[in-house]
């Protein structure tokens, strides 16, 4: 008699922790997938993040998912309703854009700017042109340039202004090799597809560019300051995860390792 009573009780104890067991690894995964960021980052970042989401990743469990393109298809997609939590810019005016289309949020309506980017002019080391200077540009020797897409890519916005700035546009227009975004500019420098490339700091400063060739900082007068802005995306259900990611990304150790990546820190 004490078995059979014993037996229904044992089983409804079973049960009871069973549904307990489904619940918790139902919130486990309802948070993992909370905390899951998707994030919009402009191509000059591509060698740049990886590190430091993993390391994000590692200190808060947050994964994130990184997209990345010229700064203006990530607007445009945006717009068209991506789904998004955060847009990293290479400029300011793309998530301004958004901001005052009511797509994203800012500080005080503004971006969070995060870095400031740097020009350089990179040459291959097996080149037969001169190493890479300002004069470079102005030798007739030199048949193909290769820039970002100055209506889309804000480095190529800043090459077509150092260009002007130095009045050699016109004599450089019909040899510029124009690539979707600063990452495709570098490959076509790296992969002779020209001569030369008005790139990122952040592509020439990667093993593969450092070790096959050199490059030349543009005076920073030269161009508009390229700062880079961040912005969380209005509809985005991560919030308070995409808000620690930019804190994260302000952070001295992070903004250390911005530096050493070929972008100014901000503080």
């Amino acid at each position: 008699m004490k078995l059979n009573k014993l037996f229904p009780a044992m089983l409804v104890l079973m049960l009871v922790a069973a549904l307990q067991s489904q619940t918790s690894s139902q919130r486990k995964t309802s948070l993992q997938q909370q905390t899951s960021l998707r994030l919009a980052a402009a191509a000059d970042l591509e060698p740049v993040l990886p590190p430091i989401l993993e390391k994000f990743r590692q200190t808060t469990g947050i994964p994130v998912d990184v997209t990345y393109q010229a700064s203006a298809m990530l607007t445009a997609q945006i717009m068209n309703g991506a789904p998004f939590d955060v847009f990293l810019s290479a400029d300011l005016s793309y998530p301004k854009r958004l901001i005052d289309a009511g797509l994203a949020e800012g500080d005080h309506g503004s971006p969070v700017t995060y870095a400031k980017g740097t020009l350089v002019l990179w040459t291959r080391k097996d080149s037969r042109l001169p190493p890479p200077s300002l004069d470079l540009l102005r030798n007739p020797a030199l048949k193909r340039l290769a820039i970002a897409n100055p209506e889309r890519a804000p480095y190529g916005r800043a090459a077509v202004a150092a260009l002007n700035r130095l009045n050699l546009y016109e004599t450089l227009k019909a040899r510029l090799v124009t690539a979707e975004n600063i990452a495709q500019a570098a490959q076509f420098a790296d992969s002779a597809n020209a001569d030369a490339g008005l790139i990122s700091l952040t592509s020439a400063l990667t093993p593969r560019m450092a070790s096959a060739g050199n490059y030349y900082v543009i005076p920073r007068d030269l161009y508009p300051a390229i700062e880079q802005g961040a912005v969380i995306v209005r509809k985005t259900r991560q919030r308070d995860a995409a808000r620690t990611l930019l804190d994260y990304l302000l952070s001295p150790p992070v903004q250390s390792m911005l530096a050493k990546s070929g972008l100014t820190p901000v503080h």
